[in-house]
């Protein structure tokens, strides 16, 4: 099981962890460096270009821009991997992303995830000029276009939707042919597409464990799964049912995180296993008051339950 930490504080959600919405740079890179240290498998931003009016009172209005959280992360860091949770394909061009990427890729000496997804705010569409019911379609061929831009010296895309010819486009990623590429959704073309590639997110995880298994047997009956049974990534970005500290971190007892980290441990070792979950989002407690709080959990969770975990 490899566990992921989402980057506190790159949006201000209303309510969650209001501490995180005053960190700085200085604060970001303590908490990046913590996580690098303490051994986590990947740390995560989310991505937003806009936030839809209708939206604001729950999801706030500041996002800061993922692309740039995660090469400011790649700085920050050594050993951790670099990701989003998700990058949405149709915000973005094609050979601008695929400069973007390498070049994140190339800082981090080849530490860099792709997941991504086909987005779900109409309004930040209409804005950018693209068509919303074609998202699922201009997707592939960015995912497609990608691929020849990192491999081919002199790449030739003609699409629906992009047209890329005579030039020639370096650095290229460092992760050869290219680095994993992770895709969220739920939907059969979303399961198709994951097929096609190195893992599947659920995304949004507005629905329970026990609905993974059919989704999961659609994914594998398809054709481009064939050979990736031990390879495929699974991430669930869902902390496991019942395991909450309601207090927060600072003042649960002794006997309350014995507690905890059994039922977390449990729900790791036995439902998520037996759903063949490869990977999990840690999510400390949103009754933490302070940084140090924070940063305390990720000790501890790094301590007490990643050691635990088969």
């Amino acid at each position: 099981m490899k566990f992921d930490v989402i980057l506190p504080g790159t949006n201000h959600i209303p309510g969650m962890y209001e501490w995180a919405h005053r960190l700085d740079a200085d604060g970001f890179r303590r908490i990046l460096g913590e996580i690098d240290a303490l051994g986590y498998a990947t740390v995560a931003v989310s991505e937003h270009l806009a936030m839809p009016l209708f939206e604001v009172p729950r999801l706030g209005p500041y996002w800061q821009d993922a692309l740039s959280v995660m090469a400011f992360a790649a700085a920050a860091t050594r050993v951790v991997r670099i990701d989003a949770a998700v990058l949405v394909l149709p915000y973005h061009h094609p050979l601008r992303l695929a400069k973007a990427l390498a070049t994140i890729d190339v800082l981090s000496k080849g530490r860099l995830n792709i997941s991504v997804g086909v987005g779900h705010a109409e309004q930040e569409f209409a804005t950018l000029g693209v068509p919303f019911a074609e998202r699922g379609k201009i997707t592939d061929e960015i995912l497609v276009a990608l691929a020849t831009l990192w491999t081919d010296p002199r790449p030739e895309h003609r699409g629906a939707y992009f047209e890329i010819t005579g030039l020639a486009v370096e650095p290229t990623p460092l992760q050869k042919p290219r680095p994993p590429i992770y895709i969220g959704g739920n939907s059969k073309p979303a399961l198709r597409r994951a097929a096609r590639h190195e893992g599947w997110q659920p995304n949004p995880t507005d629905f329970s464990l026990a609905e993974i298994p059919p989704l999961l047997d659609y994914l594998r009956e398809q054709p481009d799964f064939a050979g990736k049974a031990e390879t495929f990534d699974i991430n669930w970005i869902k902390p496991p049912g019942g395991a909450v500290l309601p207090g927060g971190f600072a003042e649960a007892g002794g006997t309350e995180l014995k507690g905890h980290r059994e039922r977390l441990v449990d729900a790791y070792s036995g439902e998520y296993r037996e759903l063949a979950i490869t990977r999990t989002v840690v999510e400390p407690p949103p009754a933490i008051a302070s940084e140090g709080e924070y940063l305390d959990f990720l000790r501890w969770f790094a301590e007490e339950v990643i050691p635990a975990v088969p």
